[in-house]
């Protein structure tokens, strides 16, 4: 692409297209804008890492990678991946050919296609964990274009075929099977996307029964990896049509949790799930982008029409869904033994942002013990791979990094995330990350001086499209206006009911007035629920009153 050699700060239109499959965004600091004069332009690059995981090479590559030619922070986003911001536009080769060098990728990571496939972050070696990395691992290569892939080579590493992707025999012998059938998109160099990819993106979760880790029902497609006594792959339970994006002030637009497909055996859950994605492929709406999501199809034609219209292109069987234990949302925080003799630590890392002197002494760290990386779901960070007698040590320095006991959090920021959003998201509308801790520290003090231990589910975003996942949140801040936000409620700590929108623009400094009566309902009448359970079974109007604030109620 001769617009990486061309002179200027920025790329055309055209280019900004191409370079999203590439995992590359075209933003601008928000902050530095300035009338009349051009831009503070740079590029967000987002990776690819299926199940968070990052090798000890490509972690300490990043961390030299955002120094230098980066903002000098990573980013761990909500979907297990790093991401760099501040890239200029004539260092984006230099980025990506390191990355790509060092085993990385960010094939894929952005645009109308597959995305990161996400998967339970922790190294356990048993209970099903290490088949559902493995399955998350095939689903990325099932799902990874492949004329797309030649040309990424192409254009950031000079064609160098050693760094082309090596899937499994299984996954290998799927993507043979993409030329036959209704599953073929007619087009040889795209099998199973053809020349025109999806209509939206489309996103991926596997885990284990029982960990929900992954916000299973906010994905377009969800498994759940059942093993055998052997800890073999058994079967799979298939969830799809979840999502999260909306758009203010269009009805037709909503949040929506994926629903019940049913249950597949071992050898044929890749089957099924290129399945999934030729349907969507075919029947997604290619007309109204607002509506191209996998979950509208899902809304519109029903789950029974899906069940029968996949078996166009899924010739396995779809048997009941298995039944499985009640979900928990699983954060492993803290010193865990892997089952192999190896320990992992989880650190609780605010909002993803790894900057300063937590990123010099993680480096340290991972340089000195080529300790493995895997980014979770809840944006915070594993190191994994720790002999016994590395504990101590490693333990002493996480203290004088400020994790003296990395399992202990405060009452609200254990499983609180937020989007990025301003300066450098170009929909952002509000802040979210900037302010997230703040908006902790002043619930918590709430919380306290109504004498309320109990924790709740916090989320925030910048506007609506809903990165952060704030719609399956007990209570979530949705950016609406300059310092508005809408406030949700009622979602799950399981993370299994969506939330409700209840009030339109509060203004962030009226966030105490406004809880606080509810709060003091939750203490008094909630009988130990959650506060997403008390605010799910108040009546509408109930729930209305508690909230003594100047934002209008919407209708």
């Amino acid at each position: 692409m001769g617009e990486l050699q061309a002179d200027g700060v920025s790329f055309s239109e055209p280019a900004v297209q191409i370079l999203k499959f590439h995992g590359s965004y075209q933003q601008d600091n928000r902050d530095n804008r300035r009338k009349g004069e051009e831009k503070d332009w740079g590029m967000m690059l987002r990776l690819r890492s299926p199940g968070g995981r990052i090798p000890a090479a490509l972690f300490l590559a990043l961390d030299e990678l955002a120094d230098t030619y980066g903002s000098g922070s990573l980013r761990a986003t909500t979907r297990q991946a790093f991401q760099l911001h501040g890239i200029a536009k004539h260092d984006l080769k230099t980025v990506v050919g390191t990355i790509v060098r060092h085993l990385g990728s960010t094939l894929a990571a952005c645009g109308d296609i597959n995305r990161n496939v996400m998967a339970p972050p922790a190294p356990y070696q048993n209970a099903g964990y290490p088949v559902a990395r493995r399955l998350a691992d095939d689903i990325a290569d099932l799902l990874a274009p492949e004329a797309a892939a030649g040309a990424y080579l192409d254009l950031w590493v000079d064609g160098e075929k050693r760094y082309r992707f090596k899937p499994s025999v299984a996954v290998r012998r799927q993507r043979r099977q993409q030329l036959d059938g209704a599953v073929y998109s007619g087009d040889a160099d795209e099998p199973l996307y053809g020349s025109t990819y999806l209509p939206r993106k489309f996103k991926v979760a596997v885990t284990v029964p029982g960990d929900n880790a992954v916000d299973l029902l906010t994905q377009d497609l969800g498994l759940v990896a059942f093993t055998d006594r052997g800890g073999r792959l058994r079967g799979c339970n298939m969830y799809v049509g979840g999502g999260m994006g909306r758009t203010h002030r269009k009805e037709e637009t909503f949040a929506r949790t994926a629903d019940g497909l049913g249950y597949v055996k071992g050898s044929e859950v890749l089957a099924a799930v290129q399945a999934v994605v030729a349907l969507q492929r075919d029947h997604g709406d290619r007309e109204q982008r607002r509506h191209a999501r996998l979950k509208y199809l899902l809304h519109d034609r029903g789950i029974a029409w899906f069940r029968t219209e996949l078996q166009r292109y899924f010739s396995g069987t779809l048997a009941p869904l298995e039944r499985e234990p009640a979900p928990v949302l699983e954060d492993a925080l803290g010193w865990h033994p892997q089952g192999d003799g190896l320990w992992f630590v989880g650190l609780p890392l605010l909002c993803g942002r790894l900057e300063g002197d937590r990123k010099r002494g993680l480096r340290q760290l991972v340089e000195r013990y080529q300790l493995e990386v895997r980014l979770t779901p809840n944006q915070d960070l594993l190191l994994c791979q720790i002999a016994p007698g590395q504990r101590q040590e490693i333990g002493q320095a996480l203290a004088t990094l400020g994790w003296q006991n990395p399992a202990q959090t405060s009452l609200l920021s254990r499983h609180a995330i937020a989007c990025p959003a301003l300066p450098t998201c170009g929909l952002a509308i509000t802040e979210s990350e900037r302010v997230l801790p703040q908006v902790l520290e002043r619930l918590e003090a709430l919380l306290a001086a109504e004498g309320i231990d109990q924790p709740i589910l916090v989320r925030m975003t910048g506007c609506p499209n809903g990165c952060a996942r704030p719609y399956m949140a007990e209570l979530a801040l949705v950016g609406s206006g300059v310092d508005t936000y809408q406030l949700w409620l009622g979602g799950s700590p399981r993370l299994t009911r969506l939330a409700t929108a209840v009030l339109e623009a509060m203004p962030l400094q009226a966030l105490e007035d406004t809880l606080r009566p509810l709060l003091r309902h939750w203490r008094d009448e909630g009988g130990g629920r959650s506060f997403g359970d008390h605010c799910q079974d108040l009546p509408r109007q109930t729930l209305e009153a508690l909230l003594q604030s100047s934002a209008a109620t919407l209708p």
